[in-house]
């Protein structure tokens, strides 16, 4: 006679049919809600703003200027205004979407197939995110040097060109990868250890979800601008502008 203790399934999602086109339903789900969050937190820190800043307009305040500051040590001073919007959006969007897979009791509610969890612990939204960044920085590099940009391929010598070509594809898997590993691994090591002794376990180890989703989500950020900013100035070989 076998006893089955647990049950462990891999590969099932929740996904809504629009005609011939699959949506991954959990994943939009939890990414409209981290939307909303962001929105509403926002309206409610701008809607009366203050010349002495308290509370949440002070908090986000605070955040403004650590995104700022992430952006413009990395892009330099004179260029890193026009790219906060997408640094801080990246940034904001992975922390919030960390932090509620962390705190969250998702798998409390129950779909036809699947279970909700944070965006970010699905590859296809690290993927997705990556080569945003990806985008991103070739497009700061082709608007700031035209097509002379891509001269950058063959410097210091042609010999390189193969492994520049590679730099350049790596870094949209290595983001993608980085951040998508780090947050599933915590989310599967919280829910075996939650069913394996539910009494001790759940508030440190949501502590340990909400520090280790802010280093995730400050490594993106620090990395995206870091891309940008070497796309700004050629691998880095001039200084920034201070």
């Amino acid at each position: 006679m076998m006893i089955h203790f647990a049950a462990l399934e891999v590969g099932k999602h929740f996904y809504w049919h629009i005609g011939k086109l699959e949506v991954h339903g959990q994943v939009m789900i939890v990414t409209w809600i981290v939307m909303a969050v962001l929105v509403i937190v926002s309206s409610l820190a701008t809607r009366n703003l203050q010349r002495i800043p308290g509370g949440l307009q002070n908090f986000m305040e605070y955040a403004l200027e650590f995104v700022q500051e992430i952006a413009k040590t990395a892009i330099g001073e004179h260029e890193y205004r026009r790219w906060l919007p997408f640094i801080g959006s990246f940034f904001l969007f992975i922390l919030v979407s960390n932090w509620l897979g962390a705190l969250i009791p998702w798998k409390l509610i129950t779909l036809p197939e699947g279970e909700l969890a944070a965006p970010t612990s699905d590859i296809n939204t690290t993927v997705a995110l990556a080569l945003t960044v990806s985008v991103l920085y070739f497009w700061a590099g082709i608007s700031k040097k035209g097509l002379g940009y891509f001269a950058k391929y063959v410097q210091p010598s042609p010999i390189l060109l193969p492994i520049n070509i590679l730099e350049d594809f790596t870094k949209p898997l290595s983001l993608s990868f980085r951040l998508f590993g780090n947050i599933l691994a915590d989310e599967l090591v919280v829910g075996v250890l939650v069913f394996l002794v539910p009494v001790f376990v759940p508030l440190p180890m949501m502590a340990l979800g909400l520090f280790a989703g802010s280093i995730q989500a400050l490594i993106f950020a620090t990395l995206a601008a870091t891309y940008i900013g070497e796309a700004l100035e050629g691998h880095g070989e001039e200084e920034h502008g201070h």
